[in-house]
């Protein structure tokens, strides 16, 4: 229950309550608090939840970054698209040109 001093401390301060205190928490909390670790600061102002803007800053620059995205990646998207409607259209062709070339 009660910590054995240091030898080189003597002993008639080795349990007074300067010693034992932790000077955050009331006295008769610190066996509740001994687990905790000291805070370094203390809040005394913060911003509320309310106060703040989280969706509106994105919503203004939404349209921009959406047209620089867009255009950034177009040539991809494009050339991908291109290339697939062509590939399809040209087989849809030639298997049309095939079925026609064996008639009776």
């Amino acid at each position: 229950f009660f910590r054995r001093p240091p030898k080189n401390q003597p002993k008639m301060l080795s349990r007074t309550r300067p010693m034992l205190a932790r000077y955050d928490v009331s006295p008769h909390m610190v066996k509740w608090w001994k687990s905790q670790l000291k805070d370094n600061g203390q809040v005394t102002r913060h911003l509320s939840p309310y106060e703040q803007q989280i969706v509106m800053p994105w919503l203004r620059t939404f349209p921009k970054r959406a047209y620089e995205k867009f255009m950034g990646s177009f040539v991809y998207w494009g050339g991908a698209t291109v290339l697939t409607l062509g590939t399809a259209s040209l087989s849809d062709s030639l298997d049309a040109a095939q079925d026609r070339e064996h008639r009776f």
